[in-house]
């Protein structure tokens, strides 16, 4: 299966965004060394991943569901959200090529909520919307010919991750195999095969975006379907990502304390600064908390401080000459 796309400009643009700003978070170790901020993304992607399917929850009720305290809410908004924490909890242990782990992925995501968890339907199907036939997904009998054809399309070595990703969010909704549950499962499968060679992805909540981005979103799923191809889609999801990067290393740099700061920019750096090279490595903060910064890592050993006022440089401690 070798499934319709055109590699467009836009697509091309977004990529090399992409590309830039995964390589600016790896740098700046933002996700690695924040646990806090881990938690919170996670929240923030279960709750939109499903407020898009009308779940009625609240980031504030999520949050106390993972904390074990009770909360008050429909039985089966509750039933989801345990749900989605159990997959996300097995989310590193999926194969993204792996139509088994597929299957098993929706099996814990629809547990109690569905007759056949993990089962492909076995009966035609139509998305409506409003008294509009939406669309109508290939007939049950040709499942498991498509679905094997789409994970071997997975197994494509010479694809790019990021264009691959957004091909099997498309095609699966398109295929739609199972009976409830398809929405979920291709954002959380497009996180499997993101997170295959960018392990950052099992934090950046792209949800969040697709969610205050619905009808685009939708829109993109249908004009695909008109066109035959998954390029409309593409473009969209990519831009969706790329977004949810800038609000990551805008946000996410300014909630770092000045000693987080700090220790990220001193990893592995021997020679001296000045606050201005501080300053380019974190773009989002002003001049007077690059000088509070600075201060804090002086008064608590964390580096050196040469000079006065316009000729003040600094060194990691241990490392002067």
């Amino acid at each position: 299966m070798n499934p319709p796309y055109e590699i467009t400009p836009r697509i091309l643009k977004f990529i090399t965004s992409i590309s830039q700003k995964i390589g600016e978070v790896n740098a700046k170790h933002l996700v690695r060394q924040n646990p806090k901020l881990r938690k919170q993304n996670q929240i923030k992607t279960i709750h939109s991943s499903l407020s898009i399917e009308g779940n009625t929850l609240s980031e504030e009720q999520i949050t106390s569901i993972i904390e074990n305290k009770r909360v008050l809410g429909p039985e089966k908004d509750i039933q989801e959200v345990l749900n989605a924490l159990e997959v996300y909890k097995e989310l590193k242990n999926f194969k993204y090529n792996s139509e088994k782990d597929f299957q098993k992925a929706h099996k814990l995501l629809m547990n109690g909520l569905v007759l056949d968890p993990g089962k492909y339907r076995t009966k035609g199907v139509g998305i409506v919307k409003g008294s509009k036939v939406e669309h109508i997904a290939p007939p049950f009998s040709n499942l498991k010919y498509l679905m094997n054809g789409l994970f071997e399309y997975l197994k494509d070595k010479s694809e790019l991750t990021l264009i691959k990703s957004c091909v099997f969010h498309y095609e699966m909704e398109f295929i739609h195999p199972f009976m409830d549950g398809n929405g979920r499962m291709g954002r959380l499968w497009q996180t499997s095969i993101l997170m295959s060679e960018y392990p950052l992805f099992e934090f950046l909540p792209f949800e969040t975006l697709i969610s205050k981005n619905q009808n685009d979103y939708y829109n993109a799923l249908s004009i695909s379907d008109k066109e035959g191809k998954s390029t409309r889609f593409i473009e969209f999801m990519l831009n969706i990502i790329d977004q949810s990067f800038d609000e990551l290393l805008e946000n996410e740099t300014r909630r770092l304390n000045e000693t987080e700061r700090l220790e990220i920019f001193l990893e592995g750096r021997t020679e001296k600064f000045t606050r201005k090279d501080y300053m380019k490595h974190f773009p989002e903060i002003s001049t007077s908390t690059a000088s509070r910064d600075l201060k804090n890592g002086f008064e608590n050993g964390l580096i050196d401080k040469f000079g006065d006022k316009k000729t003040t440089y600094y060194q990691k401690q241990n490392y002067s000459d």
